[in-house]
């Protein structure tokens, strides 16, 4: 065998297993759900909504949390429906604020209470929040606002689902993993102008997440912390997004995937099942993220190492020619932001 065969071959395998690796069809499922309860806040809609449906359709039973007492009942018939045992299977929700602080808590100890003395076995973190718009043209409170929702509604659930699985009480002998799921989203692997009152709150979930990774394999417990990163979301809240985002953000987004929210949820649970870490919905994200890994956990060390290369080597240069271009061309044509015509319905 030549040279250029051996080359060949060897190029055709790896591409075989990057696909192989990505369709989940190594290895078996490593959250399974059925009759296991999942809590999942911002659950009401949205995301959160279809994630609670695909479970639901898995055997699961389901606590929703969110704000909206009538959207919750209404999400909670959905729930019924979609349900694969409707005779078992049950379903519950929680009205609560995540933007509160030390909300979290009473709703772990509520959850607890319906689920017969027994704390969810996965919690999924899915309230978010976006006003996207120049840092110079945003008011502070925007910006400690989608900080408190996105990130400390987060960590807040965090912190009170731990304390329970993590207890000294808490059992340890022929305990099935509990999950922890946050969403962040495709900003932490490459920002862009417009997004900057949201993209922080984003990039702490994702060093909250990294430090809790390793953080729990100091406890006897088996409990996996896991990190969802969509991009795009044709949800009630990008229909809010569009009525204030910069011209400029548009345009430079203008060809990302834009997925619905079923899609997004089934990509989701598609990487949770393989037991990844950091979980991308699209495969422009899963490039994305490839290039901006750090010391983040891998999902395959040796496919991932392999595109964190050619990224950082090649398609990170490019794309910053193309982008970086882009953002100074359109300074040129349209002058200072201050002189800029921005949308101002349900302007914060």
């Amino acid at each position: 065998m030549d040279l250029s065969t051996f080359n060949s071959i060897a190029l055709a395998g790896l591409f075989a297993f990057i696909l192989l690796n990505m369709t989940g069809l190594l290895g078996g499922n490593r959250m399974p759900v059925e009759g296991k309860t999942v809590l999942i806040t911002g659950g009401s809609e949205g995301l959160g909504l279809a994630a609670a449906k695909k479970l639901a359709a898995k055997g699961a039973n389901i606590i929703l949390v969110s704000r909206s007492v009538d959207k919750l009942q209404n999400a909670l018939q959905t729930l019924k429906t979609a349900a694969r045992n409707p005779r078992t299977q049950r379903f519950h929700y929680i009205s609560a604020d995540v933007s509160i602080p030390s909300y979290a808590a009473p709703v772990i100890r509520e959850a607890i209470t319906w689920n017969n003395g027994r704390a969810p076995d996965i919690v999924w973190c899915v309230a978010g929040t976006s006003v996207p718009q120049l840092f110079l043209d945003m008011e502070m409170s925007s910006m400690r606002r989608q900080m408190d929702i996105n990130y400390f509604g987060t960590a807040d659930m965090s912190h009170a689902i731990l304390k329970e699985w993590l207890s000294p009480d808490s059992p340890v002998e022929n305990q099935q993993p509990r999950h922890l799921v946050m969403t962040t989203s495709a900003v932490i692997f490459y920002p862009i102008p417009g997004y900057t009152p949201y993209t922080p709150s984003k990039f702490a979930i994702r060093g909250l997440a990294e430090s809790l990774s390793r953080e729990v394999m100091l406890y006897p417990q088996d409990v996996r912390v896991h990190m969802v990163c969509p991009g795009t979301i044709l949800s009630p809240g990008f229909e809010q997004e569009q009525l204030v985002k910069p011209d400029i953000t548009k345009k430079l987004e203008q060809s990302d995937p834009r997925q619905t929210p079923e899609e997004v949820a089934e990509a989701c649970i598609r990487g949770l099942e393989k037991g990844e870490f950091l979980i991308t919905v699209n495969l422009l994200n899963w490039v994305m993220k490839l290039g901006c890994l750090g010391s983040a956990i891998r999902n395959n060390a040796i496919v991932d190492g392999i595109v964190a290369a050619l990224m950082m080597l090649i398609v990170w240069p490019i794309v910053n020619i193309d982008y970086h271009g882009q953002i100074r061309r359109w300074a040129k044509k349209h002058g200072h932001p201050a002189t800029w015509t921005t949308p101002t319905t349900n302007k914060p």
